[in-house]
């Protein structure tokens, strides 16, 4: 499943430089994710990287967007694929 950010956000700018695949971005009023390149970091690290610095704890995972390990890995070499 890929991971949300709530309206919690303050805006503070630490998640996107952390995301390895640039699925962070500015919305219209906080930060937002796009759920077809989140990979929750599956690929790259153990750990969502976003929820480990968020000084507001406002990255959840997101309900409605469930996917499998398996599906996350093939989402990373995908868009890994499309870096190449």
């Amino acid at each position: 499943m890929a991971l949300m950010i709530t309206d919690d956000c303050i805006n503070c700018d630490v998640c996107e430089p952390e995301c390895p695949n640039d699925a962070i971005y500015m919305g219209p009023e906080i930060y937002e994710i796009n759920p077809d390149k989140c990979t929750e970091c599956v690929g790259h690290f153990n750990e969502p990287q976003c929820q480990q610095v968020c000084p507001v704890s406002c990255i959840p995972f997101n309900p409605e967007w469930r996917e499998t390990e398996e599906q996350l890995r093939a989402k990373f070499e995908v868009l890994q694929a499309a870096k190449a």
